[in-house]
């Protein structure tokens, strides 16, 4: 399930806002299998993928690592950095060689305290995306562990 395109930075944010926000961005790139972060730990910094894919994934006790969305070009990695106490709720990883816009999280919340229309902004598209990860985590759940699935799509 991938997030629909209102979530995706260039259509979340005003021109002047992206713009701001890409002025602390720094380039970045992983190998296929790296792990950005683990479920749990502090989350410092996020990331808007330029190519390849993130899985984003879950432990479930027993089992392998469940694999709750992939992310691809313009999707936000990570957004535990916006909200107390900063801990990733979910794992990620490469699935392919991925390039990155990767940003500091306490610049970027230093930003929205000094400009609370920016602010206001990214916690909205930030808000978006929490939603839609909800949701995608609670639909692959049932579908990879409840008798009968999510049920049917509507």
């Amino acid at each position: 399930m991938n997030a629909p395109a209102t979530t995706s930075m260039p259509r979340a944010l005003p021109a002047e806002h992206r713009q701001r926000l890409m002025r602390i961005a720094r380039e970045v790139s992983f190998p296929m299998g790296a792990r950005l972060f683990e479920e749990g730990g502090h989350a410092d910094r996020f990331w808007i993928i330029r190519t390849g894919t993130v899985d984003l994934d879950m432990r479930v006790p027993g089992r392998q690592p469940a694999v709750i969305e992939s992310l691809r070009h313009n999707d936000l990695v990570g957004w535990s950095w916006l909200y107390p106490p900063h801990s990733w709720h979910l794992g990620a990883q490469a699935a392919s060689p991925l390039r990155a816009y990767e940003f500091d999280s306490t610049a970027v919340r230093a930003l929205c305290q000094q400009d609370p229309e920016f602010g206001r902004n990214i916690a909205q598209w930030v808000g978006e995306v929490v939603a839609h990860r909800l949701q995608a985590a609670r639909v692959r759940l049932l579908d990879l562990y409840a008798p009968y699935g999510s049920g049917p799509r509507r």
